[in-house]
């Protein structure tokens, strides 16, 4: 199934579930719960935090359910959810927590069987990768993860991170500029 007709599908789910359809949940649930935790985990590098965030997110999901609007890319509304409470995470801790020594691992263990970095051809590839994002400033590092990993739209990443189309695209720019650079050295 092609990435739009799974989007068409969490939207048509996410309306029977506001019509009140609890097993349009459980298949809403099903189709995005490994990208989001994933997303989650990028981010916060705890899966312990990363399980507590993924918990408030769909619970925000449950609770504002009536606020969702069927003309709405119901990926974006959740992961602009995600993004929020994340900044909501940062802004409490005031700083982001480093990573710890066995992030990869953890990654692993979460991760589907057949994503780009599970078949990058060495781990040291991978590894210099993930430095390199983690390097990145979080405006940058955020819109290149949706981008990348959740394959959502210009528009649908401003409409998460609250600024505009052409925003997103320097963004995404000096990112892959910043990448490039440092993949090349």
């Amino acid at each position: 199934m092609d990435g739009n007709a799974t989007l068409d599908q969490d939207n048509v789910w996410m309306a029977a579930y506001v019509a009140g359809d609890p097993t349009a949940f459980d298949r809403l649930y099903q189709s995005c719960r490994l990208p989001l935790f994933r997303f989650l985990m990028q981010h916060v590098r705890n899966q312990a935090l990363a399980d507590e965030l993924f918990q408030d997110v769909w619970q925000k999901v449950v609770v504002n359910r009536t606020h969702w609007q069927p003309t709405a890319n119901f990926k974006s509304w959740l992961f602009q959810i995600a993004h929020n409470r994340l900044m909501d995470h940062w802004r409490s801790a005031k700083l982001r927590p480093a990573a710890p020594a066995d992030a990869d691992d953890r990654i692993e263990r979460v991760a589907e069987q057949r994503t780009p970095e599970h078949e990058m051809s060495t781990f040291e590839v991978r590894r210099r990768l993930q430095l390199a994002m983690e390097r990145l400033p979080d405006e940058q590092r955020v819109v290149i993860a949706l981008r990348l990993d959740q394959e959502l739209s210009l528009e649908d990443i401003g409409r998460i991170t609250g600024v505009g189309r052409e925003t997103v695209k320097s963004r995404l720019r000096y990112a892959m500029d910043k990448l490039k650079l440092e993949m090349a050295s």
